[in-house]
């Protein structure tokens, strides 16, 4: 070798962009509840990678763990291949492979007969599938009552909080202004939830310097890069919240011209103690309600553009009764003694000096720098405004606040506050989502009274819906409820999205009667979704011992995945994954609007399945129409969908111009919003990367709930009625309704079991009161709260069969105050044993310093049974992975009559997972599992051996070397 040679330089060449696919599909992500936009790329028809869509309105090309991780959701082992009919026992996990057309001749059978006799006996319901729209229309078709979906368990408190105050809510229906607030305050937000905007808009709030405030007791994701994180006790928001406005009422820093503009703060509320009027707005003969008019020195129409009307004072109505403002009875109710930041320190873990500095700082961040965009308005009277003035005060919310029996009046109390700021759908604060703001609440109220339900036909509305007062709820006429899991009766009236957590309890029972069928759809109840696992397994395969049939005695189940829920269905009928089918993001479901636009979005087929499965949209159009039910079949019985969900995406009518989809509408996609149907409307989705999105003109931009501009849109595209202005409800009429029933008022009353129970809960003002585990046990024998994170890289179980998010949260501990720990001999990886009044769990024990010293937490459903999701019988996730949903009790203790209330919200009904109190002990002796353990299920039919080692890679490096 040359000198030369020796010392030449080399200059290695990098391809910086390889080519990595031959083709790119757009479709819509299902890895957690953001549906951002992707870009899948393909190579020789298998996915090889997957990037954020950089044009999507969502997440402008963002893409988190879990959306890039969905390959291996697509090409997971736990797919499930065929349909399968039980052989063995339930809960054996023993079946045998059938044909579609045996399944669906199965299927049409069982639901045929109960259809022909009693629609009731068929419950269906739904997990997190975000195609509610069709599947509760499907129901209301069929006939049945008994359907709700995933929002039971998790987010109704939020949703009927948000709708019955302010027209809108939290979680996906609203968001903070990002770029105008100065002040975020952030109350239980786990990391899985619209993480991808979250983020995005933290970077925003974060690089102008605006103050973010978390409450949450336990110090992880978003809580962890706040500037203040306040770890206030689980279950203590709604007071804590309390303490805030009690400071702000006390200091006068409220905006009483946003309440007199928008709320009915200034409405005339009765006061007539004893009477059926007591509680209720003063109205005039037209029914308008009325306020007192310090210019006229008389009553007015509240609703009039031109009144000035008093906030405080008792007045004499013309018919000579008493009448007070709304306002008056929140100053006197929040301004005593007990909401005081030291009254209420203690019980919240916040010191009382925090609370008074973050009251200061709100209205410091409202009153003093308010954002004004100059931007002019019309108002709904007609109004002219020349700029747009806000309260850059913005709040967001989830389930640490919802899933706790006092969760509807915390929420509540949230959405009072940001009113008393002003800072509703303002610059700077809180802003609704399309196709929000709506009436408080939304005019659709639910079906299904008695006497209404008849065999072979549909029921008159929807399943679900918003009740106003007594005489809408869904009872006998002995007060009993109608439904299967007792929403819309008096042990939960206002239960806007059912209880799908207490189906198998009451089905178990047979209370209120007993059901034939239960239908359910990606919804593991058997598990994860089980309040308690023993306890909902034992129902699943209890028997009649009369009979010696099972007692739910049959179970139809649709996932695409081996989940635990598997082994105790019937009937499985296997569904695709998220990028082999059609689906559907509507507007008239879960959208993915944002604050400045109107948007929806579908997914397409990217790949074909390679086993014998069939998505579940199609599997419920096809059996719709062989069961004939109306709206799936023509008037010669034909069906009306022959091309199945893509055919009814096109077609569907939900009322005159408004389908399941809004963007290229009409005969040939001319219009937007409504339209007649337009065929080709899913190829136009298609062509545009499976998103349609409207922006709204600045004009139309804030103040949605009284912007002419705005809400005229909203008409125009359905989302309204009418371009009324939308009143905000400081003051609830309708609770008050609930409670003048209790007090004997009315002809529809609760049963006596019930009365104080809805007297005290029915409060026409937010109220906070001990969640009702917390009041019903014994402190000292259970002295911590225990509740659990939603982890960033999962989304509900979606992550069990997915290798790559398996290596992040392959286990789980039960993480502790170390001050705590140590206090009781507890070390690191220490075993540990948790108690509850319900139950006990042997787990290892984690310690750290950012939770509240009085909490324990674990990660959300990385447990999971051996054998289950294709994953080895020894797999760290059944071994050392658990669920604290082995302690916790769907039912509280019996009443003195031996009534067991469900362990929810009194008033919607909502999940009471995180009222969870327990003690925790070092275990006598390690143990090398977590317990309790279930015997290892066998793996389906038609299940392939998974592999030990992932090489997804290795084909694609295979065939570009030609081998």
């Amino acid at each position: 070798m040359s000198i030369q040679d020796m010392f030449r330089t080399v200059k290695e060449e990098v391809d910086l962009s390889p080519t990595v696919s031959d083709e790119v599909k757009y479709t819509t992500c299902y890895m957690c509840a953001c549906r951002c936009g992707i870009k899948v790329h393909l190579k020789d028809g298998a996915v090889r990678y997957i990037e954020g869509n950089r044009n999507h309105p969502v997440n402008r090309g963002v893409l988190c763990a879990k959306g890039s991780a969905g390959i291996m959701t697509q090409y997971a082992p736990a797919r499930l291949s065929q349909p399968l009919l039980r052989v063995g026992e339930r809960g054996s996990g023993e079946f045998k492979a059938i044909s579609w057309d045996e399944a669906m001749a199965l299927a049409e059978t069982w639901l045929g007969d109960i259809r022909r006799s009693d629609p009731r006996r068929l419950a269906f319901f739904t997990g997190r599938d975000q195609s509610q729209a069709l599947t509760g229309w499907w129901a209301s078709q069929f006939g049945t009552p008994n359907y709700a979906a995933h929002g039971g368990f998790c987010s109704v408190n939020m949703a009927a909080a948000g709708l019955y105050t302010i027209g809108g809510s939290f979680w996906e229906f609203g968001e903070p202004d990002w770029h105008h607030t100065r002040y975020f305050l952030m109350f239980g937000v786990a990391e899985d939830h619209d993480s991808n905007p979250i983020k995005i808009g933290l970077g925003h709030l974060k690089g102008r310097g605006a103050k973010f405030v978390s409450v949450n007791p336990v110090r992880t994701g978003y809580s962890a890069i706040a500037d203040e994180w306040v770890g206030i006790r689980p279950g203590t928001d709604g007071l804590f919240v309390l303490a805030l406005i009690h400071e702000l009422l006390r200091a006068d820093r409220v905006d009483l011209d946003y309440l007199a503009r928008y709320t009915n703060a200034h409405w005339l509320v009765i006061r007539a103690p004893g009477t059926a009027e007591d509680g209720l707005f003063a109205r005039d003969g037209e029914g308008k309600p009325l306020c007192w008019d310090r210019t006229r020195d008389g009553v007015a129409d509240a609703m009039s553009a031109d009144v000035s009307p008093a906030m405080v004072g008792q007045r004499t109505l013309p018919d000579g009764r008493e009448a007070v403002p709304a306002f008056q009875l929140l100053a006197e109710r929040y301004l005593v003694p007990e909401y005081a930041p030291d009254a209420v320190a203690d019980r919240c873990g916040v010191p009382a000096p925090t609370i008074r500095r973050i009251a200061a700082e709100l209205a410091h961040a409202a009153f003093e720098e308010e954002v004004v965009i100059e931007q002019p308005w019309t108002d709904w009277a007609g109004r002219r405004h020349e700029r747009m003035v806000g309260r850059p005060v913005a709040m967001h919310a989830m389930r640490g606040i919802s899933a706790h029996s006092n969760g509807f009046h915390t929420c509540r109390a949230i959405h009072l506050l940001q009113m008393l700021l002003g800072s509703i759908d303002t610059p700077g604060g809180f802003r609704y989502k399309p196709p929000f703001p709506r009436p408080c609440p939304p005019p659709i109220k639910p079906a299904g009274k008695p006497g209404t339900i008849e065999p072979g036909k549909p029921m008159a509305g929807p399943p679900l819906g918003f009740v106003t007062g007594p005489e809408d709820l869904l009872v006998e006429a002995d007060g009993t409820p109608a439904r299967i899991d007792k929403a819309y009766s008096w042990e939960a009236p206002m239960a806007a999205h059912g209880m799908m957590h207490m189906v198998i309890t009451n089905a178990w029972k047979g209370d209120p009667y007993p059901i034939d069928t239960l239908f359910m759809f990606m919804a593991n109840m058997s598990w994860n979704s089980a309040m308690n696992v023993p306890g909902t397994i034992a129902m699943l395969t209890d028997r009649n011992p009369e009979t010696g049939e099972y007692k739910i005695p049959r179970i139809i189940y649709s996932d695409a995945y081996a989940s635990e829920m598997v082994a105790y269905a019937d009937l499985i009928l296997p569904d695709t994954t998220y990028l082999e089918r059609h689906d559907c993001i509507s507007l008239l479901d879960r959208p993915i609007c944002d604050a400045d636009g109107a948007a929806d979005a579908i997914r397409q087929p990217v790949v074909e399945p390679d086993r014998d499965v069939r998505p579940f949209q199609n599997v419920l159009i096809e059996l719709g129409a062989r069961l004939g039910l109306p709206g799936l079949v023509k008037p010669d019985g034909s069906p009306r969908y022959p091309g199945l969900y893509p055919d009814y995406l096109a077609n569907h009518e939900r009322a005159p111009g408004i389908g399941m989809l809004a963007g290229w509408r009409g005969e040939n996609g001319e219009t937007e919003g409504r339209g007649a149907p337009n065929p080709k409307q899913v190829e136009a989705y298609i062509a545009n990367q499976c998103f349609w999105r409207h922006e709204f003109a600045p004009e139309e931009r804030y103040y949605k709930h009284a912007n002419k501009a705005y809400l005229e849109k909203a008409a125009r595209f359905g989302f309204i009625g009418a371009a009324n202005p939308i009143v905000l409800q400081l003051y609830s009429e309708v609770l008050q309704r609930f409670r003048l029933a209790a007090e004997g008022h009315g002809t529809v009353q609760p049963p006596e079991r019930h009365r104080e129970r809805v007297r005290r809960h029915f409060d026409p003002l937010p109220i906070w009161y001990a969640p009702f585990e917390h009041a019903a046990i014994d402190p000292a024998e259970f002295p911590l709260h225990a509740v659990t994170q939603r982890p960033a890289a999962m989304y509900h179980s979606w992550g069990s069969m997915n290798a790559w998010l398996r290596q992040i949260h392959g286990r789980n501990r039960l993480h502790m105050n170390r001050v705590t720990a140590e206090g009781l001999g507890i070390a690191d990886d220490d075993w540990v044993t948790v108690t509850s009044h319900h139950g006990r769990i042997t787990v290892q024990a984690k310690l750290m310093e950012g939770v509240e010293p009085g909490t324990v937490w674990t990660w959300n459903a990385i447990g999971k049974r051996s054998g289950t999701w294709n994953l080895a019988p020894d797999a760290a996730e059944s071994r050392k992975g658990f669920l604290l949903n082995h302690v916790i009790s769907e039912l509280l203790p019996p009443e003195e009559d031996g009534l067991r209330y469900a362990n929810a919200d009194p008033v919607t009904g909502q999940a009471a997972w995180y009222d969870l109190r327990v003690r925790v002990e070092k275990a006598a002796v390690p143990v090398p599992a977590t317990e309790p353990a279930f015997p290892t299920l066998p793996k389906p039919p038609g299940m392939a051996e998974a592999p030990t080692m992932n090489r997804f890679g290795s084909l694609f490096r295979r065939r570009r070397a030609g081998r």
